[in-house]
Parts: C-alpha cells; sequence; structure tokens
C-alpha cells in the first residue's frame, strides 16, 4: 500500500504556506536570521520543532513567522514545501498564503509577490505545480479582511485561484461583503469552518460565504441534514486527519469521523494543514486512512481522485491526472492477478 500510494500523483487542497516550512528550510532562515533566536543547530532545532502541545505549535509557527523578512525568505519558504510535495509525487497544491501578517511584519507587498512568483517558478521546474489561496486571519477581524481584500484584488499573482478564511470559527457572516467581493472577481470561496466548532459554522460558510469547498469540515457529522445537503450538492470536504488529533479534536486516526463522511456519500479530500509541526506527510495521511479504515487500493485512489476533481485546476490538467491515476490503479490490478 506504501507504494501504490507513492506512486499515485496527488493533490493538496490544504496546507499553509508558513506552516509548511520543515527543519530544512526553518534552519536556512535561521542562520540567514540569528537575530530570530531560532536555534541554528540541526538537532536543537529537531528539538524545537517536535510537537508538544498547540501552544508549544504557535510558539514555532510565530517564531518561523517572523524570519520571513523579503523576498528571499519567501522564496526559501515556498521552494522547500514544493520539494517535500515533489519527493511525495504531489503534483499540484494549492497553498493558503496569509499575506496580512506578512505586511504586519513589515514584508512589503511587491516582495512578498516576487518570492511567491519565483518560489512557484522553481517549483514548477520540480514538476510541482502551485496555486495560492489568499487568506484571512479572522482574529483580527474586519481590517484585516479588507487589506487582504484588496491586496489580492491589486497584485492578482499569477496562480491565484482563491479566498480563504482561518482564525477562531466565530462571526463568520461578518465577512460575508469581501467574499462576495472576491467571487465577484472569479475567486473561489473557501474557507474554514467546523473544525473546533460545531455544525452552524459550517452552514454559516455554506449560506453567508458561498462556500464552494470547507476546510476541515469534521463537525458535519453531527448534523444529519448537512451531511446530506454536502453530498447532495458534492461540496468538497479539505480533511485533515493528523492535524485534527494534534490539536484535539479527535483522539486518533481510528476515531475519525471521515469513515462516517465517506459512507454518507461526501466528497473527502486528504491533506496536512501544517505538516511538519504536527509531524505530518500526505503519503502518511493516505496511508493512515487506509490502514484504519482497511481500504484498498481502489479506495485509496478514488481519495486522490476527489483531490484532483475539487481542485480548482484547468479540466485539461484534471482530466490528465484522473487518467494517471487510473493507469496507477491498473497495474496493481494487473500484480494482483
Amino acid at each position: 500500500m506504501r507504494s501504490f500510494i507513492h506512486a499515485l500523483p496527488k493533490v493538496e487542497l490544504h496546507v499553509h504556506l508558513v506552516g509548511s516550512a520543515g527543519v530544512d528550510t526553518v534552519l536556512e532562515l535561521a542562520r540567514r536570521h540569528p537575530e530570530a533566536g531560532v536555534p541554528t543547530d540541526r538537532a536543537e532545532l529537531a528539538r524545537f520543532y517536535t510537537f508538544r502541545d498547540f501552544d508549544h505549535f504557535l510558539k514555532v509557527y510565530w517564531a518561523v513567522q517572523s524570519m520571513l523578512k523579503g523576498r528571499a525568505d519567501i522564496h526559501t519558504l515556498v521552494v522547500g514545501l514544493a520539494r517535500e510535495l515533489a519527493r511525495q509525487n504531489v503534483r499540484y497544491a494549492e497553498v493558503t498564503v496569509t499575506p496580512y501578517n506578512h505586511l504586519l511584519d513589515g514584508v512589503s507587498g511587491d516582495e512578498l509577490v516576487a518570492g511567491l512568483a519565483s518560489g512557484r517558478a522553481e517549483a514548477f521546474a520540480l514538476g510541482v505545480e502551485l496555486a495560492w489561496c489568499f487568506d484571512i486571519p479572522g482574529e483580527k477581524g474586519l481590517p484585516a479582511a479588507r487589506e487582504t481584500l484588496a491586496f489580492a484584488l491589486t497584485e492578482r499573482p499569477e496562480g491565484l485561484v482563491s479566498f480563504g478564511l482561518g482564525g477562531p470559527e466565530v462571526g463568520r457572516a461578518q465577512f460575508a461583503p469581501f467574499f462576495a467581493a472576491a467571487r465577484e472577481a472569479g475567486l473561489h470561496s473557501v474557507p474554514h469552518a467546523g473544525e473546533t466548532t460545531g455544525p452552524e459554522t459550517i452552514w454559516s460558510a455554506l449560506r453567508d460565504l458561498r462556500a464552494e469547498r470547507i476546510g476541515h469540515g469534521t463537525s458535519c457529522v453531527l448534523d444529519p441534514a448537512l451531511m446530506e445537503h454536502l453530498a447532495l450538492k458534492g461540496i468538497p470536504l479539505e480533511v485533515c486527519p493528523t492535524s485534527n488529533v494534534r490539536t484535539q479534536q479527535v483522539a486518533s486516526i481510528a476515531a475519525h469521523p471521515v469513515r462516517q463522511m465517506l459512507d454518507a456519500g461526501l466528497v473527502v479530500t486528504l491533506n496536512t494543514d501544517d505538516p511538519p509541526f504536527f509531524g505530518a506527510t500526505l503519503e502518511g495521511e493516505y496511508l493512515a486512512v487506509a490502514s484504519s479504515l482497511d481500504l484498498g487500493p481502489a479506495d485509496v485512489a478514488r481519495l486522490a481522485e476527489n483531490a484532483v476533481l475539487a481542485s480548482f485546476l484547468p479540466n485539461p490538467r484534471k482530466t490528465a491526472l484522473l487518467e494517471e491515476i487510473a493507469s496507477v490503479v491498473g497495474s496493481a490490478e494487473d500484480l494482483v492477478r
């Protein structure tokens, strides 16, 4: 199964750029910016990086954020993510970027966009296509929403496909006008919802923000009517099992509601959220879910297909990836025979 999962061309739909920074990337940034106080010794950094609890995760996250000073740092971050994706045979990823946080930290808009562009070009050379989701840090309120929207529409970097919303899952309706403007400009709506709160947050994301995909969405299983609606409308869920365990939203992968979601006919996609921070990889998510749910190759391939279909790739690219997935499944079936 491990070899089969690796062979599948995969798509990642829910990964945060800052949260994607692995030890190698952070080591490079720490040596470039020693004033940040992040360990510059590999062994010491690895210990610092090992997940302990959610508060420690936030400490590490903001330590990484503090070292992103300009174009070169953003480029380093993007390329580090691309190398890790290429290693796992991930062909395409929609990466969440929070411009407002970078701008608050003093990174100019031009530097941020240039770093994203140059990193994206190098990623493409590695065989990985990257797209961007610009998201609002919800805890910073309406000023953050206003600035994020303005930046997205004014800068509009190549590869920007969607508009998101993170942070505490409260008061989502207040962001409706910003999402309406983003949709009018051709960006897709992909807010977080139902990770740390109940089904009503998901309903709000659908009703107020016209969500086309839901980030996380695990609490949907508490509302049969919502499950039915999501299945009927084919609204995909960006499920991040290891992240949910690490943040104590679920007790274990075995206890994760992904089985209920699949049994209800929901469009489930597997993702990593903040992978090195949580000790996750996309291949690991597939393997853990396959093992926990006793899935065969065809079922695992269906999860990979879901991610392709739920992506905002052009249809010809989707078709090519789906054909490649079918080829991998066919080869596996030939080996069994």
